[in-house]
């Protein structure tokens, strides 16, 4: 756009989604801790990561054969490392190349696989079950779309996310990275437009309400056709 003197008017555009995330843990924007890498309260905080392992283990121990999962957006691993038993192959995946380079050196096991993926724009792992533990909240709706074509290639999904209390409008977009939709009052549906996921059923295991304003974290396991 043309500004008085002739000078033209740059608009910014957004960074890519691993620039955004890359900024996020090297000036720590979520916090940190004595590790060089830190997913936030989300992933460390008790009351929300307790009862959350322990629901999984429950859901992952009741298949009579072990489930290959998917780990889409593994952030620092201090939540996956206590699934991988409970699996026959855990791949756990992230956009942070130095993330996966770290969780790679720290966390070890015969049945666990790391790799740099960008989970919108990249091919998925093939499994059987795949988790996203607060990772969509932070994308765009244009990536969320790309990520729900693939995940029909999954018999289940768990999907845990940050909403608002009460009723809300779901899928507002956003710029990735640049926060959640909570302060839109808004999170992510994927039953909803413009991602329309089609599925055989819904289940809604955990819940974990937070402080007064600050919503609740919900997660739902979804069976695919």
């Amino acid at each position: 756009m043309k500004q008085k003197g002739g000078n033209v008017k740059r608009i910014k555009k957004p960074w890519p989604t691993k620039k955004a995330m890359e900024q996020i843990y090297t000036e720590k924007l979520w916090g940190e801790n004595e590790s060089a890498f830190y997913s936030g309260e989300g992933s460390h905080a008790p009351e929300i990561v307790k009862p959350y392992i322990e629901v999984l283990r429950t859901f992952l121990g009741s298949f009579e054969r072990p489930l290959v999962v998917c780990d889409l957006g593994c952030g620092d691993f201090n939540v996956g490392k206590e699934l991988v038993a409970y699996t026959k192959r855990y791949v756990a995946v992230d956009i942070v190349p130095d993330l996966i380079a770290y969780n790679k050196r720290h966390f070890t096991h015969e049945k666990l696989e790391f790799y740099c993926v960008d989970i919108a724009t990249d091919p998925l792992p093939s499994g059987d079950c795949a988790v996203l533990r607060q990772v969509l909240q932070h994308l765009s709706n244009k990536e969320i779309v790309q990520i729900v074509r693939k995940l029909v290639n999954y018999h289940y999904v768990v999907l845990t996310e940050h909403l608002p209390d009460g009723d809300f409008t779901p899928n507002k977009d956003l710029i990735s990275g640049q926060g959640i939709r909570l302060k839109k009052q808004s999170g992510v549906n994927l039953l909803a437009a413009p991602f329309n996921l089609e599925v055989k059923e819904e289940k809604v295991v955990l819940s974990i309400q937070l402080s007064k304003g600050q919503g609740r974290i919900v997660t739902t396991i979804y069976t695919l056709p």
